[in-house]
């Protein structure tokens, strides 16, 4: 903790959370332990459902719960701190679990985003190389690029943290936020921090807003294709990107909001900090679900069967992939 000299170290860390009400403390708890549980429960559906439904065994269904698994973590690195900090008084964390919780933070966000480009590659194969769809996106291709996502975000995640662990904190040891993150830890620092916050800038924020607009430009492309070209299963085709474009933009925006700029308190932080851990997690299986006929119409097989898993859920993960002749046929529909 704050010991008022120079030469003492930081030991934990102050987080201001949401509210210092008693009251709102207690109800915001409600909401966001129900905003929590329901992130699992959609997401688990999610997992379930591709592993273990026939028709689902496609490359775009194996990277939509991949990214239900990293929502699933994503979502917990920051809802159990948060909550129990919206029960305790004061709510303290020390430095090395705020330097953990920074890791994990940043390593499950950022896999979100280069799993987010993955499902992009892979509609752009399904709609420009419908042929050769199979053969490019097989088995082995698809777990690749996910270890590949996985991969990115820890990469980014360690050159993050080995930055701020350099950092002497000697001073205050207030966060005005409910979960450690760079922006706001930053601030504490006993030292310059100029050139410190450029590179956060340009490893977080630049390549972010990259990242978002590239994006933007592949799906406005593949859309393009799709009106012009595709005949069969086109409004499926259409509705698909449109769901990823959505989740796409409930991830990056908030993101460029808090990173693409200079680390300074706005009025705003919180809310778009709320958005991109809490909010979007609970809300990406919502909009993959919603707007997509055939993972409805198998939720609602499997909540009629109810029947007890006789091979087990491993035996269906061997077999994630179709046969060619029914990947050609529905390439387009996925």
């Amino acid at each position: 903790m704050y010991q008022g000299n120079q030469t003492s170290k930081v030991t934990e860390f102050i987080l201001l959370g949401l509210t210092e009400n008693p009251k709102w403390k207690l109800i915001l708890f409600m909401i966001f332990l129900t905003i929590y549980l329901t992130t699992w429960l959609g997401n688990l559906t999610i997992i379930f459902t591709v592993v273990l439904v026939q028709h689902l065994h496609t490359p775009m269904y194996f990277l939509l719960a991949n990214l239900a698994v990293i929502d699933i973590s994503d979502s917990t690195v920051t809802a159990l701190k948060m909550l129990r900090g919206l029960l305790s008084q004061p709510n303290t964390i020390s430095y090395d679990w705020c330097m953990t919780q920074i890791f994990f933070f940043h390593l499950t966000g950022s896999s979100v985003d280069f799993l987010l480009v993955v499902m992009a590659v892979d509609r752009y194969v399904a709609i420009y190389k419908p042929l050769q769809y199979l053969l490019i996106m097989n088995q082995r291709v698809c777990i690749y690029l996910v270890a590949g996502a996985w991969l990115g975000g820890f990469v980014h995640s360690i050159v993050q943290i080995g930055i701020i662990i350099q950092l002497p904190f000697c001073g205050p040891n207030v966060l005005n936020n409910f979960y450690c993150d760079i922006p706001q830890v930053i601030k504490l620092a006993c030292t310059n921090t100029y050139v410190t916050e450029l590179l956060m800038v340009c490893n977080s924020g630049l390549i972010v807003a990259v990242m978002f607009f590239v994006l933007l430009i592949s799906y406005t492309i593949i859309l393009v294709k799709i009106r012009t070209h595709v005949t069969d299963g086109k409004h499926k085709a259409i509705s698909t990107c449109a769901a990823q474009i959505i989740v796409l933009t409930l991830n990056f925006g908030p993101a460029i909001f808090i990173y693409d700029r200079p680390f300074r308190v706005f009025p705003g932080d919180k809310i778009f900090s709320m958005m991109y851990t809490l909010i979007t997690p609970m809300l990406n299986p919502m909009i993959f679900t919603l707007r997509n006929t055939d993972m409805k119409n198998a939720i609602k097989k499997l909540g009629r069967k109810m029947l007890p898993l006789e091979s087990g859920i491993f035996g269906e993960v061997a077999h994630v992939f179709p046969t060619r002749s029914h990947v050609l046929s529905v390439h387009v529909n996925s």
